[in-house]
């Protein structure tokens, strides 16, 4: 794999810390601007539907000035952000700053995405998109961790001044790795726009928003859900974020692996464990032990699904892949979004803590129905010219 993945892969890290440390906060922040704990979940469906927003609108702007230098203002933009969020004064200002900070998310797992599948060989796409999305998963490892265990001891705001820090050496990362690629040339809207009329691009995105989405209706209320529900300590939550990142980790490393050979079966086989395993979470819940192993399986059953979903939008946009790419990680985030609020609505509606993971698990389950469906048309499609094309018998000439 070429060095320079490793530049997207340090980008990636400083933004899936961000992402994912707030689920840790919850509490924290909350306490903090006087608030419930459902309406600090805005902050994770903020957090998404500004991911939803930034992905195609600054992706279009994008295709105006060469690939690097548009990740290197993305990262900026994600710096300030941060900024924003450590400062802010209300919870409004709290919730502006990650909006911005989010706005930078899809484009540059976008516009990465594209980058690290024309760095290698075709038949290693799926890999390098993985190796990228590596610095997401260590982040929840390494970062997550680290940014809530800071957040308890000394405050959350000295943990988005952590994460900002992050961007910036992100930015420094790409600015030095990254090879200075051109504009790619004859790169236009409405080019891009053809992508969205083929119903398999459609299709993989809504799987991208069901599939995940289940797995943030759990983790997105994971500190409460442990915390009074499975017994753990208030600082027992970062260890179990540190298990969720070891989940997505070797998740991610499962889906780049197949995803190249057997994408299909593999989408089958994790969206319909995902569901099985978010439905088990109910229960094992109250187990402290069969609550951190469940924890493990929704990080590495969720994440195995990013690779062959990113991989197959590519795949079925193929000659505007840009776009396409970008919006499809923002599908990655309208489900968090979508999930986070209906996580939150069933919570609030007095049905506890366990009961996101239900919704989680039928999530998962309508993103594993859409899968057998996209199969079904996939096959439809290549069997009909079949048909269409089979010569006639030629006929046997009589001799007398």
């Amino acid at each position: 794999m070429p060095l320079a993945l490793l530049a997207l892969a340090v980008g990636a890290f400083g933004i899936g810390t961000t992402e994912f440390v707030i689920m840790g906060l919850l509490p924290e922040i909350a306490a903090d601007y006087g608030v419930s704990i459902p309406t600090a979940g805005l902050l994770v469906t903020g957090y998404a539907l500004g991911v939803v927003l930034g992905a195609p609108l600054l992706t279009v702007l994008g295709t105006k000035v060469s690939r690097k230098r548009m990740l290197m203002l993305l990262m900026g933009l994600f710096v300030v952000g941060n900024v924003l969020s450590a400062a802010a004064p209300s919870f409004g200002a709290m919730l502006a700053g990650r909006v911005v900070a989010s706005l930078a998310h899809g484009a540059f797992f976008g516009i990465g995405s594209v980058v690290a599948a024309e760095l290698v060989a075709p038949d290693k796409k799926a890999g390098a998109i993985a190796t990228m999305f590596t610095g997401l998963t260590v982040a929840n490892i390494v970062g997550v961790p680290l940014g809530t265990y800071i957040g308890q001891a000394v405050g959350w705001r000295t943990t988005f001044v952590i994460v900002a820090a992050l961007g910036l050496i992100g930015l420094i990362g790409i600015a030095r790795l990254l090879p200075d690629l051109p504009r790619p040339e004859g790169t236009r809207l409405r080019g891009e726009l053809t992508a969205f009329r083929n119903p398999q691009v459609l299709l993989a995105m809504a799987m991208t928003v069901l599939g995940f989405g289940g797995v943030f209706a759990a983790i997105t209320y994971i500190a409460p859900m442990m915390t009074h529900v499975a017994g753990y300590s208030d600082g027992a939550v970062t260890w179990l974020l540190v298990l969720f990142g070891i989940g997505m980790f070797l998740g991610n490393l499962l889906g780049g692996r197949f995803a190249d050979r057997r994408l299909m079966p593999l989408l089958y086989t994790t969206l319909g464990g995902l569901a099985l395993v978010l439905a088990l979470f109910t229960l094992t819940a109250h187990n402290k032990v069969l609550a951190a192993l469940t924890v493990v399986l929704v990080g590495a059953l969720g994440f195995a699904t990013v690779p062959p979903l990113q991989k197959r939008v590519l795949d079925q946009a193929h000659g505007a892949p840009t776009l396409a790419s970008a919006v499809n990680i923002g599908a990655f985030n309208l489900g968090n979004a979508l999930a986070a609020w209906l996580g939150g609505t069933v919570i609030s509606a007095g049905l506890g803590y366990t009961a996101p993971n239900w919704v989680g698990a039928l999530l998962a389950a309508a993103a594993l129905v859409l899968a057998l469906w996209s199969a079904a048309l996939e096959r439809r499609a290549t069997e009909a010219p079949t048909a269409v094309t089979v010569p006639s018998p030629t006929p046997v000439p009589l001799h007398h």
